[in-house]
């Protein structure tokens, strides 16, 4: 019996012993003190026009501020590249600028707290992108044999090679030192590329286009252009000088001719052309004005000819501007096959389409349609942007389209919302639209059975809420890998779509030439 009470004795002190330890373990982690701040956790580094890089990562909660260190090896050893004490998380995401190109980098982040000592570090590594350090070509110094090539002075460079043709010159110290250096010995109406390098690293890549040399047709304002293009012969260029040509008429085009300017930089003015296309004629227009301020109320270029046994020659329209044109841009509403379209790196604004669609083919089509890298503003107020009518496959059966409509911008294009970006209902064809950023439209993608989207991804959708939730019966709607941001235009009322979005220029959504 004597037993029995010890032993219970026993197991109530030991009891009492393990809920005063309970009580005190529970007290030591509800009051938990550590001797060092708390490494940061998910450490991304995204890399940002080329060489600079925006780091972010998640706060910690006994932090004050964080520092940065990144190197050029794994093992931090040595004098670092970059960086930065006491950034506060009000600061993230943080960008370092000043990297070198094709670079692969190492970067390292601890938190410092207060009256502790600092975290471990956590660490990550990225490869910046080539350099670009070319300055924008001057066109006065641009001739038909040479081109003079400039960057900051001082920034160190050992060779340029200019391709086609393998043309290598070495830079000198002096050059260096002015930032600039003149090649000659070049082709005509050739486009080349020059590269930049300081060893085996790119500095900056820059492409440009000789003038015209001989062979080719220069005009000057006060020359009569439709008399002019009316006698050249089948595959003239004919160069167009900077100023005005004042037109307000048709240019008839009977023969396949390029029509284009004489210095890029200096664009001529066609003011008031309607130009038809006829006798299977192909077209290219480049580095031109094309304005429809006085002329007749009609589209930009207008297929003239039935013709159901030969096709058409190409079209071609790049790095032009294209304004004021009553009806649409493009029109096709003969019996017309064109076998290639394409509109590539142009600025086209206040095309009213009162009449008629921005691009429209009726009776004809094209057997490529390429809209790549063009800025379209202020313009299909009501009607339909790409139309594409069945009558193409009915009059040149079973010829298929490709239509590609890739990096383009969009601000205030389609404003009601009855009206369609895509009205295509040619009998054999696929439309790939992607990276296309899209601002302030009530219009939709289409309504139509027929319309066959077969890449539809990447692209930003901003104040344009039909293109993903339109309730029109039979709509196709966006439901992919889209976004929805603000691409905070610099000043879009006065031609300006610069994106100061980092996340859409990093995702190259939009026309390049905005970012």
């Amino acid at each position: 019996m004597k037993c029995k009470y010890i032993i219970w004795f026993s197991a109530m002190i030991v009891g009492l012993g393990l809920s005063s330890c309970k009580e005190n373990l529970l007290q030591e982690i509800t009051e938990l003190n550590l001797d060092r701040a708390l490494s940061p956790t998910e450490l991304t580094a995204q890399i940002v026009d080329r060489t600079n890089v925006r780091l972010n990562w998640r706060r910690v909660s006994n932090a004050e501020s964080y520092n940065i260190e990144i190197f050029d090896n794994a093992q931090f050893s040595g004098t670092a590249a970059a960086t930065a004490d006491g950034v506060t998380m009000d600061q993230l995401p943080y960008t370092i600028s000043g990297l070198e190109g094709e670079t692969i980098y190492y970067v390292r982040v601890q938190a410092i707290g207060e009256a502790i000592n600092e975290s471990k570090w956590i660490s990550a590594t990225f490869t910046t992108d080539t350099e670009q350090i070319f300055n924008e070509i001057d066109a006065e110094t641009l001739t038909a044999e040479s081109v003079t090539l400039s960057w900051p002075s001082g920034e160190m460079a050992t060779e340029i090679i200019l391709t086609p043709g393998d043309i290598r010159h070495t830079v000198t110290p002096a050059e260096v030192d002015a930032g600039s250096v003149t090649i000659t010995g070049l082709f005509s109406d050739e486009t080349y590329t020059a590269t930049l390098k300081n060893g085996e690293k790119t500095r900056g890549t820059i492409s440009f286009t000789t003038l015209l040399g001989e062979g080719v047709i220069k005009i000057s304002p006060e020359e009569d252009l439709a008399a002019v293009v009316a006698a050249a012969e089948e595959g003239a260029i004919l160069a167009l000088e900077p100023g005005a040509y004042i037109v307000n008429d048709d240019l008839t085009i009977k023969k396949t001719i390029t029509l284009q300017g004489y210095k890029p930089n200096d664009k001529p003015v066609i003011q008031g052309a309607i130009l038809r296309i006829s006798n299977n004629a192909g077209l290219t227009l480049k580095d031109l004005v094309l304005d429809a301020t006085g002329g007749a109320s009609d589209q930009t270029v207008i297929y003239n000819d039935d013709d159901l046994q030969s096709p058409y020659g190409d079209f071609v329209m790049q790095d032009c501007e294209v304004k004021n044109y009553v009806k649409g841009i493009f029109y096709a509403s003969k019996k017309a096959r064109v076998l290639s379209v394409t509109f590539r790196n142009n600025v086209i604004h206040n095309i009213e389409c009162d009449g008629g669609d921005f691009i429209d083919f009726r009776h004809g089509m094209a057997d490529k349609l390429d809209f790549v890298n063009n800025t379209v503003y202020n313009s299909a107020a009501a009607r339909d942007l790409f139309r594409m009518d069945s009558d193409g496959s009915t009059n040149f059966p079973g010829v298929s389209s490709q239509v590609t409509i890739s990096q383009n911008t969009f601000y205030n294009v389609v404003s009601n919302n009855s009206r369609r970006y895509l009205y295509i209902r040619h009998a054999n064809h696929s439309i790939s639209f992607t990276k296309n950023l899209i601002v302030g439209s009530e219009g939709y993608y289409t309504n139509q059975g027929a319309t066959t989207i077969t890449a539809l991804s990447g692209n930003n959708y901003h104040n344009a809420p039909n293109f993903t939730a339109s309730s029109v019966s039979n709509a196709q709607n966006d439901t992919g890998n889209y976004t929805s941001l603000n691409p905070e235009f610099t000043n879009p009322e006065e031609g300006d779509f610069t994106v100061n979005n980092l996340d859409l220029k990093l995702n190259g959504v939009g026309a390049a030439r905005w970012r």
